[in-house]
Formats: structure tokens, C-alpha cells, sequence
């Protein structure tokens, strides 16, 4: 299964790798491209939760991580990303899910 986030600068393509039905995923593709300059990247990520009260099970769906060395890129469920490079912002865009 694959959706695609377009944001002002980047079209942002995530697969889910995993079987229908699983809830932790831990192989997630992310292909990011960017509008202006064409160049894209190819990440390995999971799947992000809010855990349960029992601290195992996950309750809420928050969205996508991927990190690419000691940068990270999270996309979240309502379509927005940001890329930190240890605390620093790199990106930050919200953009629109089309399926």
C-alpha cells in the first residue's frame, strides 16, 4: 500500500511494506523528491505510535520516522513533515495526502 504527500517544495511517496493489518511496522519505505531541484531520497523506516497505558501495546497512530544518519524525518498521519538534524529543523512543510 503507498500514499503520497505533496507539500509546496516535496512530493513524498510512503509505502507500507508490511501485511494488511499489521499495526507496528518496522519496513517503511519514504521516496522524497524534490520539486524544484528533482532529486530524490530513498529511506527505511517505521511505523510511530503513542503506547498504551501498559507501555507495549499502541493505542494511537502518530505517524512515520526515518533516519538517514543523525538526520530524521518524520512524517505524521495529518500530512505535515520535518527533517532535524539533531535539534535543528531542517525542514518543515505541511502539505496534502492524495491517494
Amino acid at each position: 500500500m503507498a500514499q503520497t504527500l505533496v507539500t509546496e517544495n516535496y512530493i513524498i511517496e510512503i509505502k507500507n511494506n508490511c501485511a494488511e493489518g499489521v499495526v507496528v511496522c518496522d519496513d517503511i519505505t519514504y521516496i522524497g523528491t524534490s520539486k524544484t531541484s528533482g532529486n530524490h531520497i530513498e529511506l527505511s523506516g517505521q511505523t510511530h505510535h503513542v503506547m498504551c497505558a501498559d507501555g507495549v501495546t499502541p493505542c494511537r497512530f502518530l505517524g512515520y520516522i526515518f533516519e538517514n544518519g543523525n538526520v530524521t524525518y518524520f512524517v505524521d498521519q495529518a500530512g505535515a513533515i520535518k527533517v532535524t538534524q539533531n535539534e535543528t529543523v531542517l525542514v518543515e512543510e505541511t502539505g496534502e495526502w492524495v491517494y
